[in-house]
């Protein structure tokens, strides 16, 4: 079945709703499926909201929307628990679940290219500077949520939140090492976009 172009972001929005309401039933806790999933809407509406004001190319939009899905799977079990992740984890004799990892890898890879797109695009400024200030806007974005998610548990004084949530899994470095993967994301999305900008 072949979809039109200018249709595929509202067929990748119906798509994602459908996943997203299958993976709302019975989470495995739901009070880190409904923190989780306060970024998860407030994403959505936004690209919604704005669709008809400024449109993103359609590799951004299935960039975003496979990140979406991965962030949504990692609401319903929570990322220390993912089932796939943790039979790797047994089968190689991990010292951590490391799915919320990749994760915050692909935040990184995937947001600095709508990013980019908007800063060259809309506000008209030139490529490098685009990249750089949206690799800059990515990183704030990546830190201020690791501050949201210690807030969260600071006020909920909630251990199974802690644990679930929060997810360090022992590790005191783990916001900094999510923020360091992020990062690297980041910035690998920005040699692709240079190495892509110069061959054009």
């Amino acid at each position: 079945m072949k979809i039109n172009k200018n249709k595929y972001p509202k067929f990748l929005l119906f798509v994602f709703l459908i996943i997203w309401i299958l993976l709302a039933i019975n989470p495995w806790y739901r009070n880190v499926w409904f923190y989780e999933n306060i970024p998860t809407v407030i994403f959505t509406l936004f690209f919604v909201l704005t669709y008809n004001k400024f449109k993103f190319s359609n590799f951004s939009y299935t960039l975003i929307f496979i990140f979406l899905v991965l962030h949504t799977l990692g609401s319903h079990y929570s990322y220390t628990h993912i089932p796939l992740y943790s039979f790797i984890q047994n089968l190689f004799d991990l010292s951590r679940n490391s799915y919320d990892r990749i994760v915050h890898f692909l935040f990184g890879f995937v947001f600095v290219i709508p990013s980019y797109e908007f800063i060259s695009r809309k506000l008209k400024v030139k490529k490098f500077w685009a990249y750089l200030l949206a690799l800059f806007a990515i990183a704030a974005l990546h830190s201020y949520y690791e501050v949201i998610e210690m807030i969260v548990i600071v006020m909920t004084n909630n251990e199974s939140l802690w644990l679930n949530y929060f997810g360090t899994q022992g590790d005191v470095w783990d916001p900094q090492k999510d923020m360091f993967v992020g990062f690297i994301g980041s910035l690998l999305a920005g040699l692709i976009l240079l190495i892509k900008n110069r061959r054009r």
